[in-house]
């Protein structure tokens, strides 16, 4: 009768008249009380997001989720805005699900409370604090992938961007909508298709990402991804690397006390790139990828940072959730935990009366209809999807200086470890490995490791090591490759 399992049970019906039921792994108990809807574990069959099934080219997902007007609303999208049925829906207390009338189908993955004119933009949509609903007309044929605050007018005005690269600012009363920029020329995008996916305004600038990551970029042969931040004046290249996500704290007076740090996360071929602005400076660090089912501009739908509990951030990065802080003393980040890996695309997730809300992009055309669902639960459940594992290199076949020292790579909250050396050059290369383990940037040395001209060295950590972060400092140029593995 003490079991997590048995008070969840207790709190869902209390809250929402169903049972919370199975955990994963279990079997899946359908529980349904008189004229109810049935629930399935954790999911409700009937909030499903369905597509058309002929004429719709690929997947259905719900790009956005957001509280407010004391329902959950979420938006869906198809690919390339191909495809018919969906739009905006309306969740109640009592669970029910409702498309909008003002629906429009479409590719739509945004959402941002804009708390002077007290309304939520979602998709195309305006929606006040009544839960009536405006739409957009200029941008309903858009493929909308984010909605920021403006620099300029932060009362009067939005950012909406494209998928296209396409950046508008869109005045909150009147809805009328003024294209600023083309990003693609503005950052210098030859030769690939741009897919931009992210943007937050913070410390007097909007920084933005594009994730174009195709073989070429796995190759080195082009680098069209973007991480770039506009201040007012003009833009300035961060990366040329592919970045899916960007955001910060979503109340920015509640954040200005906070020093409203904004983070990034992109990649390369060696890891997950995770960067951080505090104080005007951003920082730079690596974690490890839980699986290479993302690594690729289409897959990545659409991980996420967002603060899912008051003051709890929670982020989703390459199959592996994280806990993060919304905190950064002294310029540093020390807080980062892995909570469990896991095979599930979340475009978004939100805690919504007791209950977190992940999204879904579920199953496309190669299988039949488009559609994808939520699934409800509490957020302690994550820590039973699975054991957080990973892996990411701090070099990858790269050419390294003499006293080159890698970015910091998170180590904490993984089991066993194992680290594996190779180099390149004609002599001698000592390897001295680093450890963070305060987390504030006081680096000692774990210990040094001398790997021979093409040579091969690799070390396991003892059982239980662990650290902050964990980085590598050569002592020679060379071409190197260091990879660690966490199991």
């Amino acid at each position: 009768m003490n079991s997590p399992r048995f008070f969840l049970c207790l709190s869902v019906l209390t809250l929402t008249g169903f049972a919370a039921g199975a955990a994963p792994g279990d079997e899946p108990e359908v529980v349904r009380f008189g004229d109810s809807p049935a629930q399935v574990g954790h999911v409700f069959p009937h909030m499903t997001v369905m597509a058309d099934g002929v004429g719709s080219d690929s997947e259905t997902g719900i790009g956005a989720l957001i509280p407010w007007a004391n329902r959950l609303w979420a938006v869906g999208y198809v690919a390339h805005i191909q495809g018919s049925g969906i739009g905006l829906y309306e969740i109640g207390e009592d669970m029910s699900f409702r498309k909008h009338p003002a629906s429009v189908t479409g590719t739509f993955a945004n959402r941002m409370v804009h708390w002077e004119s007290e309304q939520v933009f979602i998709g195309p949509h305006a929606i006040d604090s009544e839960g009536n609903v405006r739409t957009i007309e200029a941008l309903a044929n858009h493929r909308l992938t984010a909605t920021a605050r403006h620099l300029l007018a932060p009362a009067e005005k939005v950012y909406f961007l494209t998928m296209e690269g396409l950046l508008f600012e869109v005045d909150v009363k009147t809805l009328e909508a003024t294209q600023l920029f083309d990003l693609v020329k503005e950052l210098k995008i030859v030769g690939a298709k741009e897919h931009f996916k992210g943007a937050f305004t913070a410390q007097g600038r909007l920084v933005v990402a594009n994730n174009t990551y195709e073989e070429p970029e796995f190759l080195g042969e082009r680098s069209a991804g973007r991480l770039a931040e506009y201040d007012g004046q003009g833009w300035t290249i961060l990366e040329e690397n592919p970045f899916v996500e960007v955001s910060g704290k979503q109340n920015p007076r509640v954040g200005a006390k906070y020093g409203n740090p904004l983070y990034a996360v992109g990649w390369d071929r060696a890891s997950v790139i995770f960067r951080v602005l505090v104080g005007g400076e951003w920082s730079r660090y690596r974690l490890p990828r839980g699986s290479h089912s993302w690594s690729h501009s289409w897959n990545t739908e659409w991980m996420r940072v967002r603060e899912v509990q008051t003051e709890r951030y929670l982020m989703d990065a390459f199959g592996l959730f994280y806990d993060l802080p919304a905190l950064v003393y002294g310029g540093k980040v020390w807080g980062i935990r892995p909570v469990s890996s896991h095979m599930r695309i979340v475009p978004d997730f939100v805690h919504w009366r007791g209950l977190l809300v992940l999204a879904g992009d579920q199953t496309d055309n190669a299988v039949g209809q488009p559609q994808s669902g939520l699934w409800f639960g509490d957020l302690d459940e994550l820590t039973r999807f699975g054991k957080p594992t990973g892996w990411g290199a701090l070099w990858w076949n790269d050419p390294v200086e003499a006293g080159e020292t890698s970015d910091p790579f998170l180590m904490t909250g993984f089991d066993k470890k194992v680290v594996h050396f190779t180099q390149g050059s004609d002599a001698d290369v000592t390897f001295a490995v680093e450890v963070d383990f305060l987390g504030d940037g006081t680096w000692r040395t774990y210990r040094s490791f001398t790997v021979a001209p093409g040579g091969y060295v690799h070390h396991e950590f003892p059982s239980a090591y662990s650290a902050h972060w964990v980085r590598v400092r050569a002592d020679q140029a060379c071409q190197a490759s260091v990879q660690l593995f966490y199991n």
